[in-house]
């Protein structure tokens, strides 16, 4: 694995250090639950990815939405472009199940559409563990 290594002209600033600071000195005081709060375009990705280069570990971000992922794969791509960041979500772009309707007596069958791009990059994170 080589090392983390974030590639930017840009620095931390304002109250990002000492955020990084304290969340850094928290992992390695063994915390297992620490949060960062801050507005849209506060940073938070720009500090998280500090702290990975500081604590120097593989890390699992978690999105609860397929857009938020991808922009922070895009940012994360272009901030660790020497490390393997990879992207991993449902590659449904379309997903019904299957559902009966007895009020009308109605089945409904299950539909799906698979986006064949990402099941690509699906594998490509899977292969990468």
């Amino acid at each position: 694995m080589s090392e983390f290594q974030i590639v930017s002209d840009m620095r931390p600033q304002g109250d990002q250090p000492e955020a990084i600071a304290q969340l850094v000195q928290g992992l390695h005081d063994g915390q297992r639950c620490q949060t960062l709060l801050g507005v849209t375009g506060s940073g938070k990705t720009f500090t998280m990815a500090h702290v990975i280069e500081a604590v120097q570990r593989p890390t699992l971000i978690l999105s609860h939405n397929k857009t938020l992922a991808a922009q922070l794969y895009g940012e994360f791509k272009g901030l660790f472009p020497h490390n393997a960041v990879e992207y991993f979500i449902s590659y449904y772009d379309y997903y019904q199940p299957e559902a009966y309707l007895p009020v009308s007596d109605l089945y409904i069958e299950k539909d799906s559409s698979v986006n064949e791009d990402i099941d690509r990059l699906r594998l490509k994170t899977s292969s990468a563990l």
